[in-house]
């Protein structure tokens, strides 16, 4: 359910390599997780859930380890979704709902937007300027903690979350692999974060 390959090529043409989760073992190997996803909330869930890999990401998450959702990814780490019946991973607490309709927008939200800063995290620190980057998604995450709601994009007469952070966990609605340059730097930031040790403060 995830767009590996892309992702995969984007850190490598950042000088980083992954490798892949697979199963429980895996994970002591991992210094950060990165979530990525493509499609609908309950068969990505399903997917996790036939894994076995659900109990050891909430695990993770729980220990403010470092973790980055993209896309459907940033999803699942809510509590729960309309585009399903499954629970997600908890991470965040809230829900994900469906873009509002009569808004002049078409859904799903398919193209370039620019960030709305609201709180600093790694990948947008403050003082950083607002990128324009890639969206395709019909659903946003609605975040029950505003501290927890790191960047917004303005979609119709209103906005929808682009990004959220709590801790070491965070996560991008966009898809900063497929968001050039601009993109290419917010996962830099993120890689020079990790090399710091991922310090709290942003």
């Amino acid at each position: 359910m995830g767009n590996l390959h892309s992702v995969t090529k984007c850190f490598e043409r950042l000088g980083q390599s992954l490798t892949p989760v697979r199963c429980s073992d895996d994970f002591a190997n991992c210094d950060a997780l990165i979530l990525p996803g493509v499609g609908s909330f309950d068969p990505a869930m399903e997917q996790l859930r036939s894994t076995g890999l659900i109990p050891h990401l909430q695990e993770w998450g729980q220990a403010d380890r470092p973790l980055l959702g993209i896309c459907l990814g940033l999803q699942l780490l809510f509590e729960r979704s309309e585009e399903g019946e499954s629970p997600g991973l908890g991470l965040f607490k809230g829900s994900v709902c469906r873009l509002p309709s009569g808004q002049g927008e078409r859904i799903p939200h398919m193209g370039w937007g620019k960030l709305d800063h609201r709180h600093p995290c790694p990948l947008l620190p403050a003082g950083a300027e607002n990128p324009w980057v890639y969206f395709v998604h019909s659903f946003a995450a609605h975040p029950a903690l505003e501290q927890d709601r790191a960047a917004d994009v303005g979609f119709g007469n209103g906005v929808a979350t682009a990004m959220v952070w709590h801790g070491r966990v965070g996560a991008c609605q966009f898809h900063p692999e497929k968001s050039g340059r601009a993109g290419a730097e917010l996962l830099k930031r993120w890689l020079l974060w990790l090399q710091a040790g991922a310090p709290l403060s942003a």
